[in-house]
């Protein structure tokens, strides 16, 4: 007798026979595999026409037709309105990351500029996350370098501080800001505070886009100056003038008719995508950020752009206009659900003559070159890839390499890092950080270290991905270190039965030069490349690279155990409290020391929580 063939049933009759189910509600639908894996995720302002429309055996696209043949089973959810369904549609796809739809890959925070108001001088820095700092924010900026770049010409023009408030009351004479004419020194009354205030309410009209009237009174207090033979005055307001027009020159863009959009511009060549964004904030340019969105063959321009917008505004405000390069499939829905995220008007406009379309030309030339090089790097990157593969003869091309170091001080703040690279380059959203726990551990043991990384490694991909289906396991193991350190992973690999992964160390030749690495692998002699080895160069980035990242992680980790003070463990004291105690009585040890009635003195602090604090430090014993 013939074995039950148990293979969940696929296909567009798998489809059909949910259509009794489905009435015509908007909502959301998900398409899944045989494994329950999220194929498709889409938005529908009827489920049940949409779903037919997948339940027709012909007609299809071939990226559909493959999804229809996979898809063993569906999800619903109804909404009120097709608004909802949209808004949850995008949501969904940023979660889930399904196979079929298009996705956008790089999803990170923009940084913005801060001014603060809860200080007599207010400071001025670049903050990014959560608004939670009371203070006037501008942005966003596409990146941390468009805002340094800001910061540092509106230090030279305005002088305003960007010292903390610790380092600001304890000064005693002027930093080096002030030395080198950027800080006006408020720290040691080097201004007074109706100058400053004034600074820096220029500061605020300039980042608002209002800087005209700013260089009239600069040049009026300039002629001024130079009448009454104060020439050291008129010269340093003479460079702030120039600093003033050196900052709008270097913005480029600077439209005079659009005082608040993004620009977006798509260009698609061969199933890859290129969507280049512009900041215009305050009629002012505040940089561009280029995004590859995973998309298919035969999507079409329309279908990938409205997938950008969507997924890229679910965590950021959109601005007043979004000013695109071609229209979307749902303009008037899009516009209708960004306007009720923000409880205003957003407009999507698509321009054809004039200002507008100038910006749009200008983002749609960035995206066309943005993605030339990309193709460039990709077809260089696959050329590498292949060349590490012949050179260790490993079993295939690797996708996924896996690269890692350690960094500490005679074992102190010790720590393990990961970095990854792939047919893309480097995945810089796939770094991971391994604080060393292993108190049994010798200071200074770098192979215990090793070992205590790529166990805790090892083990997550065994508990997360067990039948290596998603991608997240390595087809190479770089490993910073020779024969015992490739010995002792050996070792952790072994234990965990992942000894068909191809390890490789990385070790300095004789002379621990650049360029004479020796590679060690399990089982076979020690070899070398040839100097000028395009492959060798390879190797050597992506070591570098995991060496860059151990070391910024094990100098942030000394960083924050060098600040912190017996005072960050006292229940119910937090950053502002601690201040306030350390700007009384100047130590923390002085704090520990500090009597009751003395800690109720302090302004912030009630007289619970100086009870709290006293009972902390003394009686502990």
């Amino acid at each position: 007798m013939p074995e039950a063939d148990n293979t969940p049933a696929t296909g567009h009759e798998v489809i059909q026979a949910y259509l009794k189910t489905l009435d015509g509600s908007p909502g959301v639908y998900r398409m899944l595999d045989s494994e329950s894996r999220v194929l498709y995720v889409g938005k529908a302002r009827n489920l049940r026409a949409r779903v037919s429309s997948y339940a027709r055996p012909t007609g299809h696209s071939a990226r559909i037709a493959r999804m229809i043949d996979n898809t063993a089973s569906m999800m619903f959810l109804t909404t009120k309105t097709e608004t909802e369904a949209l808004l949850l549609e995008q949501n969904l796809i940023k979660q889930l990351k399904p196979k079929f739809n298009v996705l956008l890959r790089d999803d990170k925070s923009f940084p913005n500029i801060l001014v603060t108001d809860r200080h007599d001088y207010p400071q001025i820095k670049k903050h990014r996350g959560a608004k939670k700092e009371k203070g006037a924010y501008y942005g966003p900026f596409a990146s941390a370098g468009a805002v340094n770049r800001t910061l540092n010409q509106l230090q030279r023009v305005f002088l305003l501080r960007d010292c903390s408030n610790s380092q600001f009351e304890t000064r005693t004479r002027p930093c080096l800001q002030y030395q080198i004419k950027r800080c006006s020194a408020p720290c040691v009354g080097k201004i007074s505070a109706e100058d400053y205030a004034q600074t820096v309410d220029d500061a605020k009209k300039f980042l608002s886009g209002k800087s005209t009237g700013i260089q009239t009174r600069l040049a009026a207090e300039m002629g001024k100056a130079s009448d009454e033979m104060e020439f050291e005055r008129a010269a340093a307001l003479r460079d702030r003038i120039k600093a003033l027009t050196q900052v709008q020159t270097t913005q480029g863009i600077n439209p005079k008719g659009v005082t608040e959009a993004d620009v977006i511009a798509l260009h698609m060549i061969g199933g890859q995508a290129c969507v280049q964004v512009f900041f215009i904030r305050s009629s002012q340019n505040w940089g561009n950020h280029d995004y590859y969105p995973r998309v298919g063959a035969d999507v079409g321009e329309a279908e990938v752009l409205e997938a950008f917008i969507g997924q890229f505004y679910d965590q950021r405000d959109p601005p007043r206009q979004l000013i695109l390069s071609n229209e979307i499939e749902n303009p008037d829905l899009m516009a209708e659900a960004l306007s009720s995220k923000i409880d205003r008007k957003v407009e999507l406009l698509v321009p054809q003559r004039g200002e507008k379309a100038e910006l749009v030309d200008g983002a749609l030339r960035n995206a066309r070159e943005s993605l030339a090089r990309k193709l460039a790097e990709s077809a260089t990157q696959a050329k590498l890839l292949k060349g590490l593969a012949e050179a260790f003869e490993l079993p295939k091309t690797p996708e996924r390499i896996e690269i890692y170091d350690n960094s500490h001080i005679q074992g102190a703040f010790a720590v393990g890092a990961m970095v990854v690279a792939g047919a893309e380059g480097m995945i810089k959203n796939q770094y991971r950080k391994f604080n060393i726990r292993g108190d049994e551990l010798t200071p200074g043991d770098d192979f215990g270290m090793m070992k205590e990384v790529l166990t805790r490694r090892f083990k997550r991909l065994i508990k997360e991905d067990p039948e290596r289906k998603e991608g997240h396991w390595p087809d190479l193991l770089l490993i910073d270190g020779g024969a015992g350190q490739v010995s002792a992973v050996r070792e952790i690999m072994r234990e965990f039965g992942v000894e068909d992964i191809p390890m490789v160390g990385v070790a300095k030749g004789l002379e621990r030069d650049a360029g004479k690495e020796e590679f060690h692998r399990t089982g076979k002699p020690v070899m070398a490349l040839r100097h000028n080895d395009p492959v060798l160069y390879f190797v050597q980035r992506m070591r570098d690279e995991a060496h860059r990242f151990a070391i910024g992680t094990h100098r942030a980790k000394r960083a924050k155990a060098v600040g912190a003070t017996p005072l960050d463990d006292v229940p119910g004291v937090g950053a502002t409290r601690k201040r306030a105690l350390l700007a009384h009585f100047g130590s923390a040890k002085a704090v520990s020391r500090a009597n009751l009635h003395d800690l109720k003195a302090v302004e912030g602090v009630s007289d619970t929580l100086a009870e709290t604090i006293y009972a902390y430090f003394h009686e502990k014993g």
